[in-house]
């Protein structure tokens, strides 16, 4: 599969990487003048490289394009000609107004997957408005949900709105390439910040549609299981998972408190949940008299589900992630070996690759047009008039 990545920052770069890691031909056609935003974050930068863009574009090729210019446009279709997917996160209307809209590509490539996601998605009255995570969430209604009760609306810590919009294009993409292979036929599949973060709404939006109330934030707890949430112990938190009847019988034994199952307050998940703020008083007195390690090893003897609430560098460090090779090495032109996320998706018979670090602007410029079929006077041609840039160029 080729893919002409035209989107930049997260959303879109997120479904460029997956399809990337998966064998996906993914070329990176950045705007000129400035390439992807994400270049130009500042903090944190790895040896004056910006780390955001470093990490959402691996496993990629990478060109400069000006597409406002009408050689670079024709750079563009060209590449589009030959292309199985096009992806881009701009405004609704952007690529449009550039006349490189879905209705006039698919007639240069019938074949062409075009994914475009947005803030709101292409129709309804929000249709034309630009989309952030920040905002999507707090549409959706996860600030609402997220925090600890009684205070004020909180985003998830990580960019879920951006992640999940490009997890979402990424399974269209896929879906709709099957299409085109046993049809010939592209088609248009879209998503949006907006639809990604309504997404992750399921439980809350089954209360919703079930009782017209909107449930509220409940910190670390769950909004249908309890013991379900993060406890404090003597030298830091766990998670301790009671999420149906017998995990919440092996807990009451495993912290040798057998009253509690004849106790009528914590019997049943209905009776736990409407008494969940003494239930959580009691465990947690007993649960801060010993360290995380002691109780961890005690609940997984007894089977119950339970884990550390770790930072990020714990996370990252832990032996069962490296075993899923959720971290790897790659190799850097200018910065030499630098960690990247793995891909969370395992094949048994097509395994995933991460072999290529994120592209310099313009890196490939030259290699892939010769692959489309450019000369060297006629790439030389139009990096000199500016329709596209090669690293070289641009120094």
């Amino acid at each position: 599969m080729r893919v002409l990545e035209l989107a930049q920052i997260m959303a879109g770069p997120t479904c460029g990487l997956l399809l990337a890691d998966m064998g996906a031909d993914v070329i990176k056609v950045e705007k000129l003048p400035g390439g992807d935003d994400s270049r130009g974050y500042r903090e944190p930068r790895l040896r004056g490289v910006s780390a955001p863009y470093l990490v959402m574009n691996r496993n990629k090729r990478a060109m400069a394009v000006n597409l406002k210019m009408a050689e670079g446009k024709s750079v563009l279709l060209r590449m589009v000609k030959e292309s199985d997917v096009l992806t881009e996160n701009y405004r609704v209307g952007t690529l449009e107004k550039l006349g490189l809209g879905y209705d006039f590509l698919k007639t240069v490539n019938p074949g062409l997957i075009y994914c475009a996601i947005s803030g709101y998605g292409r129709t309804g009255p929000y249709a034309d408005k630009g989309g952030f995570d920040l905002i999507a969430q707090g549409f959706a209604g996860l600030m609402s949900i997220t925090g600890e009760p009684g205070g004020a609306p909180v985003k998830t810590g990580n960019s879920v709105a951006d992640i999940c919009a490009g997890i979402l294009a990424a399974t269209g993409i896929c879906a709709a390439y099957a299409h085109k292979l046993k049809t010939g036929q592209g088609q248009m599949v879209e998503t949006s910040l907006m639809d990604a973060a309504l997404q992750q709404t399921y439980w809350q939006a089954a209360s919703y549609f079930a009782t017209g109330e909107s449930p509220g934030p409940t910190g670390s707890a769950h909004l249908l299981s309890a013991p379900y949430q993060a406890f404090q112990t003597r030298d830091g938190w766990i998670n301790i998972g009671g999420a149906n009847q017998s995990n919440w019988e092996r807990i009451a034994r495993a912290l040798q408190q057998p009253q509690w199952l004849s106790d009528p307050r914590f019997e049943t998940n209905t009776a736990r949940m409407s008494n969940r703020a003494a239930l959580v008083d009691q465990m947690q007195a007993m649960l801060v008299q010993h360290d995380s390690a002691h109780w961890l090893a005690l609940f997984d003897a007894a089977g119950v589900p339970a884990g550390p609430v770790h930072s990020i560098g714990q996370a990252l460090s832990h032996p069962q992630t490296l075993a899923r090779g959720m971290v790897q090495a790659v190799q850097h032109p200018q910065l030499g070996s630098m960690q990247t996320l793995g891909c969370p998706i395992h094949f048994s018979e097509t395994p995933t690759r991460i072999d290529r670090a994120a592209p310099s602007l313009g890196q490939d410029t030259e290699v892939l047009l010769g692959e489309f079929g450019y000369s060297s006077a006629e790439i030389a041609e139009l990096v000199n008039i500016g329709a596209v840039a090669t690293p070289q160029s641009l120094a």
